[in-house]
């Protein structure tokens, strides 16, 4: 069960050759900080969103701290004590797929109660799953479903409520424009002056920054969330499905752009 939620990222390094390099490698560490820190700050938000007032936001909060603590600090290593090793055979190991589905749905009803969304548990589920072969086997088994089947439907739902018509005026588009150019300013040049000042060629800054332009999945949850709150008005929300769309387009052209001339890219 994969903390990441990066798929566009991770198939573009793979089919840019880049997943033995240190750019890759780089690119994909950062994007897990980064999915980490995002359903971090989602959680916090959607607490003082769905509370009433600043006592309940607080207190909310408070408890989603507590739940994290008990997931991380006694659950996982519970789990890593009980779940099965290596060698145990393929009917365990089915059990125990069917117990973790079970448990991350516990999990993500657990944070709908609390007064965050039930994604977040299902996300700290995932996160406490000791490594080792039966999370590699519960990852096989339900990625097949996941990617397969509820991501495609995901992606439809997205698309069916995503009112491009609204994108009819000038002022829109003006909108939209601004919201590109933020949102490429602030992640590919964000991670390309990083990438600088820590060290980094301008060549490899600027393809770690057009590597990190892309949006995922994690950007849309955030957006049709934010929908379903009302949050969000029809119109912004196409504005930012588009650029989420704009931006992952871009990823390739700019990494061409940035590694044309390398014959032999640096592979660790």
């Amino acid at each position: 069960m994969s903390i990441t939620a990066f798929p566009v990222l991770a198939r573009i390094v793979e089919e840019r050759g880049l997943t033995q390099s240190s750019l890759g490698i780089m690119s994909l560490g950062c994007a897990a900080i980064d999915d980490v820190t995002a359903w971090c700050i989602l959680a916090a938000v959607l607490a003082i969103v769905k509370s009433d007032g600043f006592g309940g936001s607080i207190m909310t909060i408070f408890l989603i701290l507590i739940y994290a603590g008990v997931m991380i600090l006694l659950l996982k290593p519970f789990l890593r004590k009980l779940a099965p090793v290596d060698h145990a055979s393929r009917h365990q190991y089915n059990s125990w797929a069917a117990l973790i589905l079970a448990f991350a749905l516990a999990a993500g009803l657990a944070t709908e109660i609390i007064g965050v969304h039930a994604l977040f548990g299902a996300f700290l589920a995932g996160v406490i799953i000791p490594p080792g072969s039966l999370r590699s086997f519960c990852k096989e088994r339900f990625e097949s479903v996941a990617s397969g089947l509820l991501v495609p439907l995901f992606f439809v739902f997205t698309g069916l409520r995503t009112q491009i018509n609204l994108l009819n005026s000038g002022s829109a588009l003006l909108i939209f424009v601004a919201v590109i150019t933020a949102a490429v300013a602030g992640k590919l040049g964000g991670s390309m002056l990083a990438a600088r000042w820590s060290g980094m060629k301008w060549r490899d800054s600027f393809a770690l920054g057009a590597l990190m332009n892309t949006r995922g999945l994690m950007e849309l949850i955030v957006l049709n969330i934010g929908y379903d709150l009302g949050i969000l008005s029809s119109q912004i929300f196409a504005i930012l499905v588009l650029m989420a769309i704009t931006t992952t387009l871009m990823t390739a052209p700019l990494l061409w752009l940035a590694r044309r001339g390398e014959t032999h890219p640096e592979a660790h």
